[in-house]
C-alpha cells in the first residue's frame, strides 16, 4: 500500500498541536485550506462561521480525477473537546496519546490525518480515481452545528463517508437515532429556608420529584435518555425560586422518541404540579435519525475497500449523532467510519499509529473501488 506512516504520524502531530475548539477552528482551516490547495484542491469556506459567531466556515474542496465517475465526499470536524490548551502529544510503543493534561484530539484530527495522506496517496501513485470532494466542518462537538447550518448546494457529491468513529477501523455505523433536547425552566417562590420555609415554593424540588418519576437511561435497544445538568439556587438559606434543566432523549425509532419525550414532558409538569412551581419546557430536534441498508452500493462500497486494504470492517448501529444524520437529512447518503481511536472526550484518549495507517489505506482503496463502480 502507498500510505507513508512517517508523513502521516507527523501531519496528525502537527494537527494535534493546533488548538481548535468549537467556533475557533480558524487557525486549523487555515492550515488545512493551504495543504489541499497545494494538493491541487479547490477551496472554499461557507458562511456558517458568520451565522454561528465563529472564525471561520465549513471548509469545502474539490478535486476532479482522471476517470470519470460521480464524486463521492470525505467529511471530518475540525473542533474537538476542551480541554486542549498546551496539548501535547505524546508516541509511546506506537500509540499517540497526550501527556494526561488534557484531550488528545484525535476526535477528530486522526480523521482529518487519515483523509490527508489518503488524497496525497491517490496523487502520488497516479490512482485510478474519480473526483474526490472533502468537507471539514466546524461546531460538531456542540450539537453538530456546523453541518447543520452548511449549505449542501455547496458540494457535488450525493453520497459519502464521515470519518468520525473509533474502533473498529473501518466499521462503518449505517444507523443513528434521532436526538431531542429538552430544555426545562421551574420558576418558584424564595423564601428564608430557616425563618419562613413555608412562604416558599422550591423549584428544586419541584425539578427532584420530576427526575425520580422518570424513565431514564437505556429504555430499548433502540431508545436513550438522560438528564445532563441541573443548574439553580443561590444559597442554603433560600427556598430556590429558579432552576434550569437540561434533558435529552434518542432513539432510531421516531414514534418511540415521540413517545419518550411526551413522557418526560409529563414528568416535568407533575413536578411542577406537586409544589406549585410554574414551568416552561422548551423541545428541539437537534437532528435526524438516519439508516442506510447494509445492501446499499455506499455500504458494498465501503466493505469492499475495507477488505482490499486487509481489514473486515463489518456495520453496526450506532448511539450517537455526527455529520452522517444531518447530510442524510438533507440528501446527501452518508455513512459513518471509524479511525480507531479510543477513549476519547477524556484524559486517556489515544490511538494507534497502525489504526491510521489501516484507515488510510481504506480510504485510498475507497477512491478507487468508488471510480469503478460509481459511473
Amino acid at each position: 500500500m502507498p500510505i507513508n506512516r512517517d508523513r502521516l504520524l507527523s501531519e496528525f502531530l502537527d494537527l494535534l498541536r493546533i488548538d481548535s475548539p468549537p467556533l475557533r477552528e480558524g487557525r486549523i482551516a487555515g492550515y488545512l485550506e493551504e495543504a489541499l490547495r497545494s494538493m491541487g484542491f479547490s477551496c472554499q469556506r461557507d458562511g456558517a462561521g458568520e451565522a454561528l459567531g465563529g472564525q471561520t466556515g465549513n471548509l469545502i474542496a474539490y478535486k476532479p480525477g482522471p476517470v470519470s465517475a460521480q464524486p463521492f465526499l470525505l467529511s471530518a470536524h475540525m473542533d474537538t473537546v476542551q480541554p486542549t490548551g498546551d496539548l501535547e502529544p505524546v508516541v509511546e510503543n506506537g500509540v499517540v496519546r497526550s501527556t494526561g493534561d488534557t484531550i488528545l484530539g484525535a476526535d477528530d484530527k486522526a480523521s482529518i490525518a487519515v483523509i490527508l495522506e489518503a488524497v496525497r496517496a491517490l496523487d502520488e501513485d497516479k490512482a485510478p480515481r474519480g473526483p474526490v470532494e472533502i468537507a471539514f466542518s466546524i461546531s460538531e462537538e456542540t450539537g453538530i452545528r456546523g453541518a447543520r447550518a452548511m449549505d449542501l448546494s455547496l458540494l457535488r457529491s450525493r453520497v459519502g463517508y464521515v470519518l468520525d468513529s473509533g474502533k473498529p477501523t473501518g466499521g462503518l455505523v449505517t444507523s443513528a437515532p434521532t436526538h431531542d433536547v429538552l430544555t426545562v425552566h421551574y420558576r418558584g417562590k424564595a423564601a428564608h429556608a430557616g425563618a419562613q420555609p413555608e412562604a416558599g415554593v422550591s423549584a428544586i424540588r419541584a425539578a427532584a420529584i420530576a427526575i425520580a418519576g422518570m424513565r431514564l437511561g437505556k429504555i430499548d435497544e433502540e431508545t436513550t435518555a438522560n438528564v445532563g445538568t441541573i443548574r439553580g439556587g443561590q444559597a442554603t438559606n433560600i427556598i430556590p425560586d429558579f432552576v434550569e434543566v437540561k434533558a435529552e432523549a434518542r432513539s432510531r425509532n421516531e414514534a418511540k422518541l415521540d413517545a419518550q419525550v411526551q413522557h418526560m414532558a409529563e414528568a416535568f409538569h407533575n413536578g411542577a404540579a406537586a409544589v406549585g412551581a410554574q414551568v416552561e419546557i422548551e423541545i428541539e430536534r437537534a437532528y435526524h435519525a438516519y439508516h442506510i441498508p447494509d445492501s446499499d452500493p455506499l455500504v458494498q462500497w465501503a466493505l469492499e475497500a475495507g477488505r482490499r486494504a486487509g481489514l473486515s470492517p463489518g456495520t453496526r448501529p450506532g448511539g450517537g449523532g455526527s455529520d452522517a444524520n444531518v447530510f442524510n437529512a438533507k440528501g446527501l447518503r452518508a455513512v459513518v467510519m471509524g479511525v480507531g481511536y479510543e477513549d476519547v472526550h477524556s484524559t486517556d484518549e489515544h490511538v494507534a499509529v497502525d489504526d491510521l495507517v489501516q484507515a488510510a489505506q481504506m480510504v485510498y482503496q475507497l477512491a478507487l473501488v468508488v471510480a469503478e463502480h460509481a459511473k
